[in-house]
């Protein structure tokens, strides 16, 4: 069968005009046919700023516009280039509009027969003004009509419509009604009219004050969030928007109706409150909502009690905390010899109690709900202090004059142990420290023989050894070599082997309690 190749086509959806609102979302999508790999641009007929986000994926790009606003009022120009040779474009005109709400009626002062009242309708936020028509009515019948045809307005605006008139008797309790129309025959939106009644009564309210929450009481952190407070009151109340923060305090947000929080944050959850306050009835009432901004866990952190590096048989706390909404899980596992991580514990505290070298290793909490999940990790070092120490004196303990004798050590510790060697009871100590090197005593006399102490230590303790070392007469011949091994038993088995091995010099010419160290420094001890 022949291949069928697909021509290169472009269109743009919605297709050559599209009626927005302000203040609304509006994507535009470039979409692509037979081209593996197109290039787009986007650009207005008049080479404005875009006003939106542009993102490009494989056959398509968008172009989103949030919120809508008055700079977006364009004919947009998609291109699309396939390969050097290719090319096609088309356009969209972006018509806008906005009518978001009914009409507010304001009466004043208090209706009493025989005296004047002023009824005061509000229309926010108009876009296009100038196609805006207002209707006051009593009853079903009108008593004023105004347009606003003559209007220059380049963006959104309230419009306000004032009538006054001599009220009867009759009219307390009858309808004023507001109704406003912007009836644009070449734009396709709904509603074109809104209507909004009022009945002529005396001073009264508020009453009945309640708060909507757009688009909904637990958003997603980062989408918009709009709190509007309604309430009956004659006339128009005051409204105060508050907020109960998390030290008690409140926190004075807006005079407004309407609360919007364009971007909301984790820390926008809370208790919102809406004050309506009617200055003629002195009356006030209150409306709250409770707001809980939904998010993945953030802000993970690992505290342990009482520090990284321990001492064995100490016990260990780990606290793993975590922000997040719903409240995110927490479970700790600990990475194996292999590198791989073992699952231990589901808790937001690990308790490790008389804690053991293998207790040591790198230690991981993830935090996870069902927007997100953190991960955090802690290194957990265990000190131990030196054990299984084992002392080697070469050739034994019993020498003969003119011999060397060489002392060497190993122990098991974390960190690794540091040594220091001294003789006991001379008129001057001196003392060697080493980490890797040996003592050696060379050609002995008496007067070095007696006891020796080797102090093995590191930051978790220290263990002390003693070694009896017994000089007799000169050396007539080569003995037989018999090494003597000196053991002390072992409590546990540690992880890090330490291995020091130290040398001590003394001169042939000997002066009784003085020693050279020459030797031991060229072997850098």
């Amino acid at each position: 069968l022949p291949i069928v190749v697909k021509a290169f086509e472009m269109e743009i959806i919605p297709a050559n005009r599209i009626v927005a609102q302000i203040g609304e979302t509006l994507i535009l999508t470039c979409n692509t046919t037979g081209c593996a790999s197109p290039s787009f641009s986007w650009r207005t007929q008049m080479d404005n700023p875009l006003g939106g986000t542009v993102n490009n994926h494989r056959t398509y790009s968008t172009l989103t516009m949030n919120p809508v606003s008055i700079v977006n009022s364009h004919d947009y120009l998609c291109t699309v280039f396939c390969g050097e040779k290719e090319k096609k474009e088309k356009s969209i005109k972006v018509e806008l509009y906005s009518f978001p709400s009914d009409p507010i009626i304001e009466i004043r002062p208090s209706l009493v027969a025989g005296e004047p009242v002023t009824v005061i309708c509000k229309i926010p936020d108009v876009y296009p003004s100038d196609h805006l028509e207002v209707l006051l009515k009593k009853e079903g019948y009108t008593l004023h009509e105004e347009n606003f045809y003559e209007d220059d307005s380049t963006n959104t605006e309230t419009k306000t419509v004032t009538y006054s008139f001599n009220p009867t008797a009759e009219d307390i309790e009858k309808e004023i009604t507001c109704v406003a129309k912007l009836p644009i025959a070449y734009m396709d939106f709904e509603p074109k009219e809104r209507v909004t009644s009022q009945k002529l009564n005396t001073n009264s309210g508020p009453k009945k004050t309640i708060i909507t929450a757009s688009p909904g009481n637990s958003p997603m952190e980062g989408d918009p969030l709009k709190l509007t407070c309604v309430t009956e009151s004659n006339p128009p109340t005051q409204i105060v928007w508050r907020k109960h923060l998390a030290d008690e305090s409140i926190q004075h947000l807006i005079e407004n109706n309407v609360l919007s929080i364009p971007h909301t944050r984790f820390t926008d959850s809370g208790l919102y409150i809406c004050e309506v306050i009617n200055l003629v009835t002195n009356k006030t009432e209150k409306a709250t909502v409770d707001i809980v901004i939904q998010d993945g866990p953030k802000n993970t952190m690992i505290s342990v009690i009482p520090a990284t590096a321990v001492k064995e048989g100490e016990t260990v706390m780990m606290k793993c905390t975590s922000s997040g909404n719903p409240a995110p899980v927490i479970s700790w596992k600990k990475k194996t010899a292999t590198g791989e991580l073992e699952k231990m514990f589901k808790d937001a505290t690990l308790p490790i109690q008389n804690v053991k070298s293998q207790d040591m290793g790198l230690y991981e909490c993830e935090a996870y709900n069902q927007f997100g999940r953190e991960e955090k990790a802690v290194r957990l070092l265990v000190q131990v202090p030196p054990q299984n120490i084992t002392v080697l004196v070469y050739p034994s303990e019993n020498v003969k004059e003119g011999e060397n004798v060489t002392i060497t050590c190993s122990t098991y510790s974390n960190p690794p142990s540091q040594m220091v060697l001294k003789k006991v009871h001379q008129e001057k100590e001196i003392i060697l420290s080493s980490v890797n090197g040996t003592f050696i005593l060379y050609n002995v006399t008496k007067n070095d023989a007696g006891r020796y102490l080797l102090d093995v230590f590191n930051e978790a303790g220290n263990n002390v050894k003693v070694i009896e070392i017994s000089v007799v007469g000169r050396l007539e011949k080569t003995d037989q070599i018999i090494p003597l091994i000196i053991a002390f038993s072992c409590v546990t088995t540690i992880a890090v082997p330490v291995v020091a091995i130290l040398i001590y010099v003394s001169r042939k010419a000997k002066i009784n309690g003085s020693y050279s160290l020459v030797k031991a420094l060229r072997l850098k001890v």
